[in-house]
C-alpha cells in the first residue's frame, strides 16, 4: 500500500533521527514540502511544541531518553507558529531497552477533537437542561411539604409525592442512559445473557405503562409464542429498549400502538427473532430515518434529550442485533429490531 493512500500523517525518523518517509497528508497538515523535509533532522523539520511553549522533542527525546519507552499517546501539540496537530508517536526498537531504530509520527488535524469536544458540549447542556425541570419540582414539593404538612389533606400528601417519585425516576432514567451512552462510546456495554421470553418482557412493559396511566386500548399485541427460536439476551437491557420505543411510540400519537414480535431467518445470522414497534402518528420523514438513531435527534421536536434512541441502537448491536426505522402501515414510524438467538455453543 501506497503510504500517500493513507487518510492520516505519517512520518518516519531513523536512528540518525533523519527523516526518511513524509507521505501527502503529511505535507497537507504541516504545510511543509516534502522535499525541504526528507533528510533533515526531525528535530529541526518539525520544532513541534505542547501548550505552554516548552520543546516537545527536548521533553520527549526518543534517542536520548529513557530507554524504555515505546511512545506516546495521542496530544496536541503545536507547529509553529500556530499550526494545531493531533500527534502520536511510537518508538521502534529493535529489542526491550536497545537503542531506536525508527521513530514513526501519526499527524492528525484537531476537527475530529473539535467535533468530539462540541458533542460534549451539548451534551453537558441538554443533560443540564433535562435535570432542572424534574430536580426543580421535587425540590419545590419537598420544601413545600415539609413546611406545611399539616395543611395538606393526604390526598394532596399523596399527590404530591407521586409527582416527586415521577420526576426521581425521571432523573434516574436519565443518569442510566448517559452511563449507557459513556459505556456504548468506550466500548465497555456489557451484556448479560440468558434465555428471556421476550414476548413476556413486551406484557411486563405494558402493563407498567398501564398503570402509569396510559390507555390499554391503545396497545395492540401481536405476539408469536409457539415457534420463537430460544432467545439468549440481557432482559434488563432488553426491557430498555422496550421502554424507550414504547415511549417514543406513545409520545408521537394519540392511535394505537403495536407491538409484534415473530420469528425470524436473519441473513447471514441464524434464526432469531424480530420486534416491531409502530405508531398512528405523523411519522418521520424519509430523508430523516438515516438520522433517528444518531446522538440528540428529536425530529423537529422540542422535548427530550434526543439519545433514547440513539442508546436504543447501541443496546441492540451489543447483542449482535440491528435497528432500523421506516413507515408503519398505521400512518407513523416503524420501528424494528433483529435479535439473534445467539444460543451459546454446546459442548
Amino acid at each position: 500500500m501506497d503510504v500517500d493512500d493513507l487518510p492520516d500523517g505519517l512520518v518516519v525518523a531513523d536512528a540518525d533521527a533523519r527523516v526518511v518517509e513524509f507521505n501527502a497528508a503529511a505535507e497537507r497538515l504541516t504545510g511543509l514540502d516534502r522535499r525541504s523535509v526528507l533528510g533533515q533532522d526531525i528535530r529541526t523539520a518539525l520544532p513541534l511544541q505542547d501548550s505552554r511553549g516548552r520543546r516537545w522533542w527536548q521533553c520527549t527525546d526518543p534517542w536520548t531518553g529513557l530507554a524504555i519507552r515505546t511512545g506516546h499517546r495521542e496530544r496536541l501539540l503545536i507547529l509553529p507558529p500556530a499550526r494545531e496537530l493531533l500527534v502520536t508517536a511510537r518508538y521502534i526498537r529493535p529489542g526491550r531497552s536497545e537503542p531506536v531504530e525508527r521513530v514513526v509520527l501519526q499527524l492528525r488535524d484537531t476537527e475530529s477533537r473539535r467535533r468530539a469536544e462540541h458533542d460534549h458540549a451539548g451534551l453537558i447542556s441538554t443533560v443540564a437542561h433535562e435535570l432542572r425541570s424534574p430536580l426543580t419540582s421535587v425540590k419545590g414539593f419537598t420544601a413545600t411539604l415539609l413546611r406545611r404538612w399539616e395543611k395538606f389533606t393526604d390526598e394532596q400528601k399523596r399527590l404530591m409525592l407521586s409527582t416527586v417519585e415521577a420526576d426521581a425516576d425521571r432523573v434516574t432514567r436519565l443518569i442510566a442512559e448517559l452511563l449507557d451512552i459513556s459505556r456504548i462510546e468506550a466500548g465497555r456495554l456489557e451484556v448479560r445473557r440468558q434465555v428471556i421470553d421476550l414476548p413476556d418482557l413486551v406484557e411486563g412493559q405494558v402493563r407498567r405503562l398501564v398503570a402509569s396511566g396510559h390507555d390499554e386500548s391503545r396497545f395492540d399485541l401481536c405476539l408469536e409464542r409457539d415457534g420463537l427460536p430460544e432467545l439468549w439476551a440481557d432482559p434488563d437491557r432488553l426491557e430498555q429498549v422496550l421502554a424507550n420505543l414504547l415511549e417514543n411510540a406513545l409520545r408521537h400519537g394519540e392511535g394505537k400502538v403495536r407491538v409484534t414480535v415473530t420469528a425470524a431467518d436473519l441473513n447471514g445470522v441464524g434464526p432469531g427473532v424480530l420486534l416491531r414497534v409502530e405508531d398512528a402518528g405523523e411519522g418521520i420523514p424519509e430523508e430523516q430515518f438515516g438520522m433517528v438513531f444518531t446522538k440528540f435527534w428529536r425530529g423537529g421536536r422540542r422535548g427530550g434529550t434526543g439519545l433514547g434512541l440513539y442508546v436504543v441502537r447501541g443496546l441492540v448491536e451489543a447483542h449482535g442485533g440491528r435497528a432500523t426505522v421506516g413507515r408503519s402501515v398505521l400512518g407513523g414510524a416503524e420501528f424494528t429490531i433483529q435479535l439473534p438467538s445467539a444460543a451459546p455453543a454446546r459442548p
